[in-house]
């Protein structure tokens, strides 16, 4: 009679076949590799953006974040220090946490929420209007994002100077409000609020864009079953079946405010002319890097500012993306 042992038969192991108790994310590596082998002749159209975004996005992150451990002054080889620059960023930095990190908080506390609420108003109102009309508002409302430092120094330069010729001094001093011109743009007192005017002027972007677009996708038949179900209005319209029927339009639009917001500080600097704003009244994060890596040449601690500010817009992103993402995502 023939028995055969269990023990001696030994499984034949196919090319490539991964040893039981391979680690899972061994085996997702191997997987992600092997279907990427399969479809390599798609990939080669993906070249060009991949060595884009390596170039420009990938290779500067990680250089930020390996300088933001160093003591670099852009001239000798940098020091590794460790975290002493995020430590000193907390502890010893008196401008940036009585100034700028309060600054910054404000600024997008108004500014993000502010100019996305806008976009979507406007967008929606702009769908209202006939197609005839719709690409002429559309560009009239685009338009201020495009030519951000143009409009700067045409229009609000010329509205806050502070001089008689300034258009807001000459009308209030024509209807006797104020005696003399007012110093706008030097004044902490009122250098904020400009800032976050100036800046919901210009939050018209490609955010305020993709809302119209996600606009013009909604079914028209929903709106038809809605008023069968008991919509009454169109407030509860666009609460119960626009906003809906447009996440992902509304969750790039976030994205884009977020971003929008978080590197307006160089709308302070053509304002003012200064990288640093008087008394510290406009200066925001990224005016902060600035200041220490181009006219102090702190690059180590620019980068930890850099990386700080990094992970402050993901956190902002990953927020946005749990509040507007749809069914299919999770």
């Amino acid at each position: 009679m023939k028995t055969m042992r269990s023990a001696e038969i030994t499984p034949v192991r196919r090319p490539g076949f991964l040893r039981p108790g391979t680690p899972r994310w061994v085996r997702n590596v191997v997987q992600f590799a092997r279907e990427c082998w399969k479809t390599r002749t798609s990939y080669l159209f993906l070249l060009p953006f991949l060595v884009c975004f390596a170039i420009f996005i990938a290779i500067p992150v990680f250089l930020a974040a390996a300088l933001s451990l160093t003591s670099f002054n852009g001239i000798g080889f940098p020091r590794f220090i460790g975290l002493n620059n995020f430590v000193n960023l907390f502890t010893q930095d008196f401008v940036f946490m009585m100034h700028t990190l309060p600054n910054t908080l404000q600024f997008a506390a108004i500014v993000g929420p502010g100019g996305y609420v806008l976009s979507f108003i406007f967008a929606w109102l702009i769908h209202q209007l006939p197609r005839s009309l719709r690409d002429f508002f559309t560009l009239a409302l685009y338009a201020p994002s495009m030519a951000v430092g143009v409009g700067l120094s045409v229009v609000w330069v010329a509205t806050f100077s502070g001089d008689r010729a300034g258009y807001l001094n000459n009308l209030l001093m024509r209807y006797g409000f104020i005696e003399t011109p007012v110093l706008w743009l030097q004044d902490p007192r009122y250098l904020m609020w400009i800032l976050i005017i100036v800046s919901l002027w210009t939050s018209m972007g490609v955010g305020f864009l993709a809302m119209l677009g996600g606009l013009q996708t909604v079914n028209p038949e929903l709106y038809e079953a809605g008023k069968i179900d008991g919509i009454k209005n169109r407030l509860q319209e666009v609460w119960y079946i626009t906003i809906p029927s447009m996440k992902p339009q509304m969750l790039f639009s976030a994205v884009m405010s977020i971003v929008g917001t978080l590197k307006a500080g160089d709308i302070s600097s053509l304002l003012t002319g200064m990288t640093v704003t008087p008394n510290y009244a406009g200066h925001l994060i990224s005016n902060h890097i600035e200041d220490y890596a181009f006219l102090r040449y702190e690059w180590g601690y620019a980068s930890a500012l850099s990386v700080f500010l990094l992970l402050l817009g993901y956190g902002l992103m990953r927020l946005s993306y749990v509040l507007f993402r749809t069914k299919e995502d999770e």
